[in-house]
């Protein structure tokens, strides 16, 4: 029996909406650590991203989710996100009630995003720069790659029409399902799950995607967070030179990065069951090489009763 324990449930956000949230975390212990999840575009967290949060917990953490508004079981129109700053904002306000309960005061929290979820984790981090105790970004959305994106003139006629026609879904673009995902039994798994939006995107939406996206991209010099940063190299979603690009001018101390010859965009669970143990084995050693506090600092937190929090390195 895998020792995981799954528990949902719907919260309200700041203005009046219902979001789906969800939990796994280690039946018999206590989880060592905490990990936000933050899942892509037109994903979820609770069927998506089960396998993914289910390694994790069983390695020992308490892994937490939200389906954003517009997206899996939450609430609002399917596919649309009226605002991508709203969105950060209620991530940052469910990590942070979760981060804070008194059970959790003491356990590091780190922030996992994939691709439109790396954009969100990053932005998330920017609200409480020193909050973080690190992210682990997978394919983020820094920019969308050159081949997905409509061309300047098509953009700047979205972008005036956005304001007469936000919900609209009329972009025109790949099926991102085709070229996200590289193994075929799990594009028909995301084709068949209700809960994973499968229209053109909604117009808002796009000009939200391609605003955030641009915005990060010019300031990558702003994250200071800890981070892992994970692209595979046939990536044809989001751009692989700006993940080089992030890790160059991040001003982080401890930064990471990994590029993995032959995957596409889908890392955590569109590859192949090895290519997804070689991700997940990269993941969980990060976590562990930080979240391990040496003997000289569990002594030293004895000797001030607790009360020294270990220095991230």
């Amino acid at each position: 029996m895998e020792n995981v324990t799954y528990e949902e449930e719907f919260i309200v956000n700041s203005r009046g909406l219902k979001l789906f949230t969800c939990s796994w975390v280690p039946k018999t212990d206590e989880p060592k650590a905490l990990v936000f999840l933050c899942h892509g575009y037109a994903m979820e967290c609770s069927i998506t991203m089960d396998s993914s949060a289910r390694r994790l917990a069983r390695e020992g953490y308490g892994v937490y989710g939200i389906d954003y508004e517009g997206h899996g079981k939450s609430f609002g129109l399917q596919g649309y996100v009226s605002s991508f700053d709203k969105v950060v904002d209620d991530c940052s306000s469910f990590f942070t009630s979760i981060a804070e309960k008194k059970e959790n005061e003491k356990k590091k929290r780190y922030l996992m995003g994939e691709s439109m979820g790396g954009a969100v984790a990053l932005l998330v981090h920017r609200k409480q720069p020193d909050y973080w105790d690190g992210a682990i970004l997978v394919a983020p959305m820094c920019k969308i790659a050159e081949d997905m994106r409509p061309n300047p003139l098509t953009i700047s006629f979205l972008s005036k029409l956005c304001k007469l026609i936000p919900t609209w879904k009329i972009i025109p673009t790949q099926d991102i399902i085709d070229i996200a995902f590289k193994v075929p039994e799990i594009r028909k798994q995301v084709r068949e799950n209700r809960y994973c939006y499968k229209g053109r995107p909604r117009l808002k939406t796009g000009y939200e995607l391609l605003r955030i996206s641009s915005e990060l991209e010019h300031k990558l010099d702003e994250v200071s967070v800890p981070f892992l940063l994970l692209h595979g190299e046939d990536d044809r979603v989001t751009d692989k030179l700006v993940s080089k690009q992030l890790y160059d001018e991040a001003v982080s101390d401890d930064k990471t990065l990994k590029m993995y010859s032959g995957m596409w965009h889908g890392l955590l669970y569109g590859e192949t069951p090895e290519n997804i143990d070689i991700v997940f084995s990269d993941i969980i050693d990060w976590l562990e090489k930080r979240n391990v506090k040496s003997e000289f600092e569990k002594k030293h937190e004895n000797d001030h009763h607790g009360g020294l929090e270990s220095k991230q390195q």
